[in-house]
C-alpha cells in the first residue's frame, strides 16, 4: 500500500461516511448545486473565481436569462458578453471572452455537447485544471479530488499534511470515496469554507472531522501561506474595467477623450497620460478586447467586434 502523506488514516471509510453525512445534512444553498447542466456549471465556476459567492448568485442568474445556454452565448456578440461582465465587476474581462470562445468551441469542436473528462473540458479556451475538473465533478461525477485554498486549508489542518501540492494531490486522491467525485468535491470545499476559515469554527459548525483532526487535537490552527489578492480600488484590473465599460458607452473614443473617463488625474504627458493608457489597451488588445486605428494622426479605440 502507498505511505499517505502526514496523518491521513488508512481506514478512510468513517472520515469519508462523516463528511459526505455533514454535507447532506445542511450546506449552502447555491443555484449551481442544484443542477447538472455543464454549461450552468461552467459559467458559475469561471464567475467565482475573483467574486464572492453571494454576489455570483445575482450576476450568474442574470447572465443565464440573458443566454440560457451554449448555443445562444455561442452566437452572442462578444462584446455584449465582456460588457455584462464588466458591469457585473466579475473580474478579469478576458475571461468573459474566453467563455463566449468556448461555447463556440462546444458546437463546433463537440457537436453540441459538452466534453465530460477533466482532459476534454482543458481543450476549450481558458478552462484550467481547477475548473475542468470542477465541471467534470459536478456535471458529471465523473472528476478528480478538487483541490483549492479551501482544500488545502483542511488538510493541512485536519491530517498534518506537509504544504506541499504534490502532497495534497495525494492527500486528496486517496480521501476521496471512487465514483463520488460530485458530493464529495462540493462536501470537503463546504467544509473549508464554513467550519476551517481561516478563523475555525469546529464546534459552532459541527465539524464532521473533529475526532481525527490534528489541529483540533493540538489546538495548532495555523494554515499553508496564501498570496493575498492585491487591491481592487485603482488597480490595473479596474482600470482595465473602466476601459471596457466606457468604451461600451461609445463607438470609439480617441486617447485624449478616453483618458480622463479611466482616471480623473489623466495628464496626456502625466504619470497617467498617454503612454500609460497605450500600456493598458495594448493589453486589452492583446487578449482581443479592444482595437485601436490611426486617424488624422489621431489615436482612436473602440471594442473589439
Amino acid at each position: 500500500m502507498t505511505e499517505l502523506p502526514g496523518a491521513v488514516p488508512d481506514d478512510r471509510e468513517a472520515i469519508q461516511r462523516a463528511l459526505i453525512e455533514w454535507y447532506e445534512s445542511d450546506h449552502r444553498s447555491f443555484p449551481w448545486r442544484e443542477t447538472d447542466d455543464a454549461y450552468e456549471i461552467l459559467v458559475s465556476e469561471v464567475m467565482s473565481q475573483q467574486t464572492q459567492l453571494g454576489r455570483v448568485v445575482e450576476a450568474w442568474t442574470e447572465f443565464l436569462d440573458r443566454w440560457p445556454d451554449v448555443d445562444a452565448l455561442a452566437a452572442a456578440d462578444q462584446a455584449d458578453v465582456v460588457g455584462f461582465w464588466t458591469s457585473h465587476s466579475l473580474g478579469y474581462n478576458n475571461r468573459a471572452k474566453y467563455l463566449h470562445t468556448a461555447a463556440n468551441q462546444v458546437l463546433d469542436d463537440f457537436g453540441g455537447s459538452f466534453p465530460e473528462t477533466p482532459d476534454e473540458l482543458r481543450e476549450l479556451h481558458g478552462v484550467g485544471p481547477y475548473t475542468a475538473n470542477a465541471v467534470a465533478s459536478f456535471a458529471f461525477n465523473n472528476g478528480d479530488a478538487v483541490i483549492d485554498t479551501n482544500v488545502k486549508r483542511v488538510l493541512y489542518r485536519a491530517f498534518d499534511v506537509s504544504d506541499d501540492d504534490a502532497a495534497f494531490e495525494a492527500a486528496a486522491g486517496a480521501l476521496m470515496p471512487d465514483g463520488e467525485s460530485r458530493v464529495w468535491n462540493n462536501a470537503i470545499m463546504e467544509l473549508g469554507g464554513v467550519a476551517c476559515e481561516k478563523t475555525p469554527s469546529c464546534d459552532a459548525a459541527d465539524c464532521p472531522w473533529r475526532e481525527w483532526c490534528h489541529a483540533y487535537d493540538t489546538g495548532d490552527f495555523t494554515a499553508p501561506d496564501v498570496p493575498e489578492q492585491p487591491d481592487f480600488e485603482g488597480s490595473r484590473r479596474q482600470m482595465r474595467g473602466r476601459v471596457i465599460s466606457t468604451l461600451e458607452e461609445y463607438d470609439e473614443l480617441a486617447l485624449d477623450r478616453l483618458g480622463p473617463r479611466i482616471r480623473v488625474d489623466y495628464a496626456p504627458d502625466g504619470e497617467h497620460g498617454r503612454a500609460w493608457l497605450q500600456g493598458l489597451l495594448s493589453d486589452l488588445a492583446d487578449d482581443g478586447l479592444v482595437e485601436t486605428d490611426e486617424i488624422d494622426g489621431e489615436t482612436v479605440v473602440r471594442l473589439q467586434r
